[in-house]
């Protein structure tokens, strides 16, 4: 049948079809299409439309494909009049039929519904358009499909030509709409716009978005396609490895997997975990021999070895915490009261927090920091601190640091770049909350890599430790329940904001007796594990331990009695190898066979009154340490001499006391011009040790006058302080450990400057007991207290008749004397010796002269006062 004859014959059937309702599949006119029929309803409508003469039938799309038993509703009201072209039954019971579209139709009555649907149509006309706008809306539809054509090649030659070839608007519209679009939605609007213009129009849209769609994923595969490179190539050749060995039965678990299945277990935070998953997925694509493998794995391996979320149980209790203290340290009473109230509030801040809901990195107080000398038991005192608290310690050394790389790590691009000390000591530990030493943290220094002090400042800061982010790894990590405790030498040397955010606790040193408690109750147990040797093996009594402690060791510290020990344990270990069934026992007379000769003996000649010697007292990292201050005078031109490795301070302070002296000379009843003719030579003895600090002033100024009145200096006498150029006597630090100094060398008697009064509450009770101490605000003060009046001229013969006896100690410091004023006195006294070192024998043939300006008569005896320390047993420092 033609389609001219098909129109006519469709009016002679008197418009009742039989209906097929399509899922996801709409039939337009003038185009085929193959379908398989198997729902019983439609089987029977193609067999009762077969039977027709014109073979038609009608097909309309179903709204909801998913419903096997369609109703009215359910089915689209515009369809297709279709003819049968062919029908083949299948083994299975569907038919498969060739269907061709001839005219839209729209519904107009469901006549019967069983056994199948038969409705009755009504046929719109269509009118076939010939204008200008047809034709170019036709040309410019033509045009996108063949570019569409291009882009999908789907399209054989035959077919694409077939389409080009038709002209008309209705014609090349449905042909499109059949073969272009896929959407069952654009369709059914499509078959439902019966203006062939209008329908046209809308498939060259949809085309146009299909031909941008397509150009676009074309752009795309042809940069994927550029990018396609060796490390793809590999990356599909080991895919195809590990096919080949799941199909052999071997290992398919790879590193990578591993890595992935422990960063599932670790429970990292989301942008710690978002980060390590993208360097895994990094380390996949990476080929094996490709240098940055390592770089990748090592980073991996570093973030998930961290504690993120590993704690140790805490555990706070005041006698446990005391008993561990008090089994760890003898002494250091007060340090370990301080240590249990900084817990305690510690704790209660804490509880305060979690009552509050906050998070414990606010609940953190000050870092705790020990200051004092070495070998008095700072960095024993934090491992107790952890041990007490149930946490686990780390400990590092910022002795010498001068890198910011040291705390905060190197960044990756370097060669064996690393994480900081603290990242690595965090790692070391397994735990996000343990005890951490900082030990030698004044001894930090910077240069131009970056200063390390204020890299600490992110480390110790509460307010900033929870975010402290290292540069290897370049992800915040929490330190905040950290618990960092610092220890130091000196405390001035500590950089101004890391103090300012430390509770800072001094550690002075032992007294004597605590030192030998220390010795029987710690240092010995300890020292003969490590030699091998027991108890009933080698007996060092009391007696002989403090024997040990006066004549050999003369420190803050209890290293030095750690050494005497030990050598005493080497020594009786040969003899124990020697003789295996002996049992050794010291005694005082025998001690000298295991340390040779007391290294320290008693009564030190700087302690006897002498004219142009003081004693002074110093801070060092070493703890306090006497510093003895000589001046001699010489006839010469004015010049000073100051030796002794000192400072610019001490010199400063040095040529402030002979400015001092100088605008003072009516009063000390010497000559104003003294300096004329005279030079003077200030030394401080040991001048391999570098000395410098403000507390030498008054020392310098004593020992200045001494010389030049010729006033002896009171014996056991020790003073400290810093003098200004009108007389004033300015405070000083260090004064605990200044005592303690002086109480081990027997001097109990001290000038201290005023200021100073109020620290005096810091020194033991028992040393304070021992001591005396003098406060001065004034020179004049120091002067009345530390000078003895100037002998008379029978007390100088007497001195001098006790010159001829032969004496064992040495000769007091000898000062050349002079005539005021005048330049004879260089010829009347040749070679006169300018120091101490002169001999017996010159001392006795030289008649001493007289002083620069001698004494007023008025001045008595009694003028000054003999200010007398306490009897007790001299030690030579």
């Amino acid at each position: 049948m033609s389609e001219q004859e098909r129109p006519a014959a469709v009016e002679d059937t008197g418009e009742v079809y039989s209906l097929v309702a399509l899922k996801n599949m709409v039939v337009f006119p003038r185009t085929r299409m193959t379908l398989t029929i198997a729902r019983e309803k439609s089987i029977r409508a193609i067999e009762e439309a077969m039977m027709r003469p014109d073979r038609a039938l009608i097909v309309s799309a179903q709204r909801n494909p998913d419903i096997d038993d369609p109703q009215p509703k359910d089915i689209y009201p515009t369809g297709a009049l279709v003819e049968i072209t062919t029908m083949h039954r299948q083994q299975d019971g569907s038919l498969q039929v060739l269907l061709s579209g001839l005219r839209r139709i729209k519904i107009e009555d469901y006549l019967d519904f069983e056994p199948f649907l038969r409705v009755a149509i009504d046929i719109p006309s269509e009118s076939q358009v010939r204008s200008p706008q047809a034709d170019a809306l036709v040309r410019h539809a033509t045009n996108l499909f063949e570019r569409y054509a291009q882009l999908n090649r789907r399209f054989s030659v035959e077919d694409i030509n077939s389409i080009v070839a038709i002209k008309t608007p209705a014609r090349l519209s449905d042909m499109l709409a059949a073969h272009l679009v896929t959407d069952v939605q654009q369709q059914q609007d499509l078959l439902e716009t019966f203006d062939s213009l209008e329908r046209l129009e809308k498939v060259c849209v949809i085309m146009g978005n299909e031909i941008e769609i397509l150009e676009l994923e074309a752009t795309i595969r042809s940069r994927v396609r550029s990018q396609v490179d060796r490390t793809q190539k590999e990356f599909y050749l080991r895919e195809q490895l590990r096919a080949i060995q799941e199909e052999l039965g071997m290992e398919t678990s790879t590193e990578v997997d591993e890595l992935r299945t422990k960063l599932q277990q670790k429970g990292l935070p989301a942008e710690v975990m978002a980060r390590v998953r993208k360097e895994i997925d990094r380390l996949e694509r990476t080929p094996p021999q490709s240098a940055e493998i390592a770089v990748l794995r090592s980073y991996i391996d570093w973030v998930l070895a961290l504690p993120w979320n590993e704690r140790s149980e805490e555990q706070f209790d005041f006698e446990n915490t005391r008993h561990v203290l008090d089994a760890d340290h003898y002494g250091l009473e007060g340090i370990k009261e301080r240590i249990i109230e900084f817990l305690a509030v510690r704790q209660l801040r804490q509880q305060l927090a979690s009552r509050d809901g906050r998070s414990r990195s606010e609940s953190q107080g000050q870092i705790l920091c020990f200051i004092g000398p070495p070998g008095v038991g700072k960095t024993s005192l934090g491992r107790s601190i952890a041990n007490a608290l149930g946490r686990k310690f780390a400990r590092i050394s910022l002795g010498g640091v001068h890198d910011e790389a040291e705390i905060r790590g190197h960044r990756r691009t370097y060669v064996g770049a690393l994480p900081g000390r603290i990242i690595q000591s965090m790692k070391t530990v397994g735990v996000r909350n343990p005890v951490f030493l900082l030990d030698e943290i004044d001894k930090l220094s910077a240069e131009y890599r970056g200063d390390p002090a204020a890299a600490l400042l992110e480390v110790l800061d509460p307010e900033q430790n929870a975010t402290f982010t290292d540069h290897y790894l370049e992800l915040p990590y929490d330190l905040s329940e950290v618990f960092f405790i610092c220890t130091g030498n000196v405390k001035y040397q500590i950089p101004r904001a890391l103090a300012d955010r430390m509770d800072i606790i001094d550690l002075p040193g032992y007294m004597f007796d605590e030192k030998v408690n220390i010795g029987l109750r710690h240092l010995l147990p300890k020292v003969l594990r490590e030699h091998g040797l027991t108890p009933e093996q080698v007996k060092i009594p009391q007696s002989v331990m403090q024997r040990i402690v006066s004549d050999y060791t003369r420190e803050a510290g209890v290293r030095n009695l750690d050494r005497q020990l030990a050598m005493i344990c080497r020594k009786a270990a040969r003899r124990i190898i020697e003789k295996p069934n002996a049992h050794l026992r010291l005694t005082t007379h025998t001690l000298e066979q295991y340390l040779g000769p007391p290294r320290y003996i008693a009564a030190p000649v700087n302690q006897k009154t002498q004219v142009g010697v003081a004693m002074g007292l110093a801070v060092t990292e070493n703890g306090g340490i006497l510093l003895p201050v000589e001046v001699a005078t010489m006839v010469g031109k004015g010049d000073l001499l100051v030796t002794g490795q000192l400072g610019d301070v001490m010199r400063e302070s040095a040529i402030a006391a002979l400015s001092y002296i100088r605008s003072r000379a009516n009063s000390f009843d010497i000559d104003p011009n003294f300096q004329d003719s005279t030079d003077l030579h200030i030394h401080l003895p040991e001048n391999a040790i570098p000395k410098d600090g403000p507390s030498a002033g008054i020392t310098i100024a004593t020992a200045l006058i001494s010389a030049i009145t010729r006033r002896p200096v009171q014996e056991n006498l020790a003073m400290t302080g810093e003098i200004t150029l009108r007389g004033r006597v300015l405070g000083i630090g260090g004064l605990k450990e200044k005592v303690l100094a002086a109480h081990q060398a027997n001097i109990y008697h001290l000038l201290i400057p005023g200021e100073n009064k109020k620290d005096v509450a810091e020194i033991p009770a028992k040393i304070q007991r021992q001591m005396r101490f003098t406060f001065v605000d004034t020179m004049d003060q120091v002067i009345e207290v530390a000078l003895l009046p100037t002998p008379l001229p029978e007390e100088e013969g007497e001195q001098q008749d006790q010159n001829d006896q032969p004496r064992t100690e040495p000769p007091l410091l000898h000062m050349d004397e002079r005539v005021a004023g005048t330049r004879d006195a260089q010829t009347r006294l040749p070679n006169v010796p300018a120091n101490d070192e002169a001999s017996e024998h010159d001392t006795n043939e030289q008649e001493p002269s007289s002083l620069i300006i001698p004494p007023p008569e008025h001045i008595s005896h009694d003028a000054y006062p003999h200010i007398h320390a306490q009897n007790g047993d001299s030690q030579n420092i």
